[in-house]
């Protein structure tokens, strides 16, 4: 039997946060995604014991204000793709209000960082995501494409042949055949 969750990551994190914050007794702010304002200064005593009851979930502490941005980037491209709440608005439109810079200076620290745009990086979590629908539900590809927001399923199989080398399809019939 499969189970199909949804989840507010926002909210998740923003939970865990407060809890290990809290059983620090650290005094702080949570601002937009993946900042913390700490009131004061943390003992390095403090900041170790943060920094191991965090990477137990999975978070890190970065040191670079750009690395964090970056990663604040990419987490609001993957909410963006995987609620459809979001799509109402673009891309675009979408990282400015949630990380409150310009889509304009987001663009540039992500390609100055990455070696890659935006786009580019949209472009393979959409396919990443493609994937993942055509290993793990029964969605047609006509679905799919839908339901990631491609005009047409062509468009799509573009992209798809494009990033893999491979066509859904194909990549369909290879999945399906490992699976049995």
């Amino acid at each position: 039997m499969t189970l199909f969750v949804k989840y507010d990551l926002d909210l998740l994190c923003k939970t865990l946060l407060k809890e290990q914050l809290n059983a620090q007794d650290i005094s702080y702010r949570l601002g937009s995604l993946g900042e913390i304002h700490i009131q004061g200064k943390l003992s390095p005593e403090k900041q170790e014991n943060l920094t191991a009851a965090l990477k137990k979930y999975g978070i890190d502490i970065l040191s670079k204000q750009k690395v964090s941005l970056i990663d604040r980037i990419k987490n609001a491209i993957d909410d963006y793709l995987r609620n459809e709440d979001f799509r109402t608005e673009k891309l675009s439109t979408y990282l400015s209000n949630k990380l409150h810079y310009s889509y304009a200076h987001l663009s540039t620290v992500f390609s100055e960082n990455t070696y890659m745009s935006v786009e580019n990086y949209t472009i393979l979590k959409k396919i990443d995501l493609a994937k993942e629908l055509i290993c793990n539900t029964n969605l047609t590809l006509t679905e799919i494409a839908f339901r990631l927001y491609y005009s047409c399923v062509a468009h799509l199989s573009r992209q798809f042949k494009k990033t893999t080398g491979l066509t859904p399809s194909v990549f369909q019939s290879i999945m399906n055949k490992k699976k049995n």
